[in-house]
């Protein structure tokens, strides 16, 4: 999962706690402001009372004050207006058949849900009534009862939770929206920094990454570039210490060239020309045909460890692209290997591009590369048909493709595992030259691309 989206959801994870939090605080808030709004009516009903009881008091002083109040003159509308929604009001002491004076509790929200109507008064409790002396001074005058109705202070909480609700889902609908714009902005270098890794991951080390703000990042910048420093001198040491082991490996194998030349071709000369001579001789004398016949044997012998000297010093030689150049010696490859038998598989030959002017290394890598190829598919396995495809891609990465697939079979995961001393050169010989090699199946058989950059 990307990054962005787990900190995305982190995000809305903290907004739904944050809002449900925001929830039971106006739940709580809204079914508490009901005690709130029955203190605050039973304190205004108070005041109100207690003006009437002083003006009657001064407008009937003939009358005691025990006979002042209740009056009927204080179930008013003024009254009603003092009193809250869902709050009822009533004097103490209560004229017979007094009823309670109530504040409007219709049309105060949408009925709630039965689970809210049962939960709310479970986990907040019930409502307390409020008592409100009409005249601190005047103990005589009497009191003022204000009392919630518990089913108005659901209505009013519930009304209070949609409204909050509302709010609060758009505000949190717009953090988050806000926040994600903001988490994917800041990781952006993140994808530039996955790209450089990429570009090293394919040889290509020195990447130079912008200047990140955040410090983090910039960390980060600072250390996959010493990362590709290091990687690039660590595979330009590399290649260095494998072009001078080829070098060293070319040296012996001319040294070996030339002590195979000398000594044993000689010798093999001389004992072609000795057996030649007994044969000769044997048969102008006419004696006995069994040595003629052994020399003859000798003869044939010595022929065949000839031509196999010849064909091992033609491997141990100077390769052929430093003498004939690399187009010319592929195809020299090629028809070698299609005069040797007319029972060979058929090998299509696919040269694209300028190959003139590639010489050195490259040319040799590129050779050595097809020769071992070739020789795989055809001694080690059942092929028909071999395509061998050189090409040269010019452009920004100017390098050599070398192609070689056959229906020969084979297992290509044992063949890439393989530790033979052909394959195991070219590796040497490729990575040297800073390229690259695959050993996939195809269609019947294996295929077999190596990319020789010419810059190396």
């Amino acid at each position: 999962m990307r990054l962005v989206l787990q900190l995305v959801a982190r995000l809305l994870l903290i907004v739904a706690l944050c809002l449900g939090a925001a929830t039971v605080w106006a739940t709580f808030d809204a079914y508490r402001s009901v005690d709130r709004a029955t203190a605050a009516s039973a304190q205004r009903v108070a005041q109100a009372l207690q003006a009437l009881y002083w003006r009657e008091f001064l407008l009937r002083s003939s009358r005691t004050r025990e006979q002042l109040l209740p009056v009927p003159e204080w179930r008013t509308l003024e009254t009603m207006k003092l009193i809250s929604a869902g709050v009822c009001v009533e004097f103490q002491p209560t004229i017979a058949f007094e009823r309670p004076l109530c504040g409007q509790s219709e049309g105060l929200g949408k009925t709630p849900p039965r689970w809210f109507a049962s939960i709310v008064p479970t986990f907040l409790g019930s409502h307390a009534e409020v008592i409100r002396p009409v005249s601190p001074r005047a103990a005589a005058a009497g009191t003022v009862v204000a009392t919630p109705d518990e089913a108005a202070a659901i209505l009013l909480a519930w009304e209070y939770i949609l409204n909050v609700i509302d709010v609060a889902l758009l505000m949190a609908a717009a953090i988050a929206l806000l926040a994600s714009l903001a988490i994917a902005h800041a990781l952006a270098p993140a994808r530039t920094i996955v790209i450089a890794l990429q570009r090293m991951a394919r040889g290509q080390y020195r990447t130079k990454l912008p200047r990140f703000r955040s410090m983090e990042l910039a960390m980060i910048g600072g250390a996959v570039g010493e990362l590709g420093g290091r990687l690039e001198e660590a595979t330009e040491q590399r290649a260095a210490l494998t072009r001078r082991l080829i070098e060293i490996r070319t040296d012996e194998r001319r040294a070996l060239a030339r002590e195979l030349h000398d000594e044993f071709g000689q010798n093999l000369s001389a004992i072609l020309a000795f057996a030649n001579t007994i044969e000769t001789a044997i048969t102008k004398q006419s004696r006995d045909n069994d040595i003629a016949q052994d020399a003859r044997m000798i003869s044939q012998a010595t022929h065949h460890l000839m031509a196999s000297l010849r064909d091992a010093l033609k491997r141990l030689r100077n390769p052929l692209p430093e003498e004939l150049g690399l187009e010319a010696s592929l195809v020299n490859l090629v028809d070698s290997w299609r005069s040797q038998s007319a029972a060979r598989p058929t090998i299509q030959l696919d040269l694209r591009g300028d190959l003139t002017d590639i010489s050195g290394p490259a040319a040799v890598t590129v050779y050595r590369v097809a020769q071992e190829c070739l020789t795989n598919a055809l001694r080690h396995g059942a092929a028909r048909e071999i395509s061998l495809r050189v090409e040269r891609r010019t452009g920004e990465d100017d390098m050599l493709l070398v192609h070689v697939e056959d229906d020969g079979g084979g297992d290509a995961a044992r063949v890439a595992q393989s530790a033979g001393f052909g394959l195991t050169g070219i590796r040497e010989r490729i990575a040297a030259a800073g390229g690259s090699l695959s050993i996939l199946p195809a269609r019947g058989g294996l295929s077999v691309a190596a990319t020789i950059p010419l810059a190396a």
